[in-house]
């Protein structure tokens, strides 16, 4: 008798998905589930931070407690994302009990159902089955992604000549060809395809990554399965103690000789501490590569419809962090010069003391009617923008009930395009 899986696109949304498990193989697969639509009911004692992110947002609801078969009660799905075979199997066969189709993490030949290696390519989506092997699913996924990627979405034909696979892809740590190394990558803003090509293709040769909270989940998704996920805003202690054991991890998994990504939403260098980083591996003597990637900074401006220069508007743009207050003696930023400058002011981690900065910014000169908008969750499906004025926005930023990540953009360049300026 044939073992060979049916294959079948399932339709989820609006539909009951449960997900047994809050750790690292939780983080992986409920962004697909959500970008799937699916209404997700998440069961676990504890959660990463970047599933709690989810909770916060309200794309799924979470009970803090163990697994109870009544909780497949109208599931059409569950995934099984423990490593306790005991606690698995009693999932599997409350499942069996009801005829929902199972995916075990933690045993494949014990699920009735596989999760496949995945890439998407616009409104392309490829899954692959490796038979049992998800690293054959896996190199097989990544010939498809790169031939996919020298064409547009749904062009036929052959690839152009020369076109080939990325080097190394899906391939773990190769000692002859150098050993351990770490790449500090940029994830861009939000949605998965603004990842870069090399920032890709370093994350399909990873053996480990470190990843930070806000790094698109769908990324995260297409790792091997062997891939050791570090979820680096879990890690304990205060912000510099959680950044020396970050670098910590960084030059051990690399020392011993493994191929480390270290993940970070946006650009490594845009306030994302990506300077100390690459210092602690070059003290190290680890090698380290590093690959820009798109910042928020300009990505949720544009998201929005909103160029951060603009002929006869603005010829300059200046990115702040806001994350520290106007009045703080640790603050680092001019406000009181950058209210004299005339072109356009984005404030990243800004929306906590949005309050104080718009006040500081009119107090030093800058009008109060100066166009304001804010742009939350930009380039994902949760975004949502908010236009105002500088003298109003931090109330109509409480009354919208935006919240973080979202970046303040300040200027004229916020109506440019809309009061039709000269292009």
């Amino acid at each position: 008798m044939s073992t060979n899986p049916y294959p079948l696109g399932l339709r989820l949304a609006g539909r009951r998905v449960v997900v047994v498990g809050g750790g690292a193989v939780a983080t992986r697969r409920v962004p697909a589930l959500l970008d799937a639509g699916a209404d997700v009911f998440l069961v676990a004692p504890e959660l990463t931070p970047a599933l709690h992110g989810h909770v916060d947002a309200g794309r799924l609801h979470w009970e803090r407690r163990r697994f109870l078969p009544d909780d497949l009660d109208g599931a059409w799905l569950v995934q099984v994302a423990v490593d306790d075979p005991v606690a698995a199997a009693s999932v599997s066969a409350a499942a069996a009990e009801r005829r929902i189709f199972c995916v075990r993490a933690d045993d494949r030949a014990a699920a009735t159902a596989w999760t496949p290696a995945v890439t998407r390519h616009g409104p392309v989506t490829v899954a692959v089955l490796g038979g049992g092997d998800p690293r054959r699913a896996m190199t097989v996924r990544d010939e498809v992604r790169a031939l996919l990627a020298t064409r547009g979405p749904g062009e036929g034909g052959t690839a152009p000549a020369g076109a080939t696979r990325p080097a190394g892809a899906g391939r773990a740590s190769d000692p002859a060809a150098g050993g351990g190394r770490v790449a500090l990558v940029g994830a861009g803003p939000g949605d998965p395809e603004l990842i870069t090509v090399k920032g890709w293709r370093l994350l399909t040769e990873a053996d480990v990554v470190v990843a930070d909270r806000l790094v698109p989940g769908l990324l995260l998704d297409e790792l091997r399965s062997d891939v050791e996920l570090v979820d680096a805003s879990k890690i304990p202690y205060g912000p510099a103690r959680a950044q020396e054991e970050i670098n910590r991890i960084l030059v051990d998994r690399a020392l011993a000789g493994r191929v480390v990504v270290r993940l970070k939403g946006g650009d490594p260098y845009v306030f994302g501490r990506g300077g100390e980083e690459l210092l602690a591996c070059a003290e190290a003597g680890v090698p380290v590569t590093v690959v820009p990637g798109v910042t928020s900074s300009i990505a949720a401006p544009a998201a929005a419809g909103i160029p951060v220069t603009h002929r006869a508007v603005a010829h300059e743009f200046t990115v702040v962090s806001g994350h520290v207050a106007p009045d703080s003696p640790a603050s680092l930023v001019r406000w009181d010069a950058l209210a004299g400058l005339r072109g356009t002011l984005v404030i990243l981690m800004g929306l906590k003391n949005l309050a104080a900065i718009a006040a500081v910014l009119v107090a030093h000169g800058r009008p109060a009617d100066t166009p304001v908008a804010v742009v939350q969750e930009a380039t994902t499906g949760a975004q949502r923008q908010l236009r105002s004025t500088l003298g109003a926005v931090a109330a109509d930023v409480l009354a919208a009930g935006l919240r973080p990540p979202a970046v303040v953009v300040v200027g004229d360049v916020v109506d440019a395009l809309a009061a039709g300026f000269p292009g």
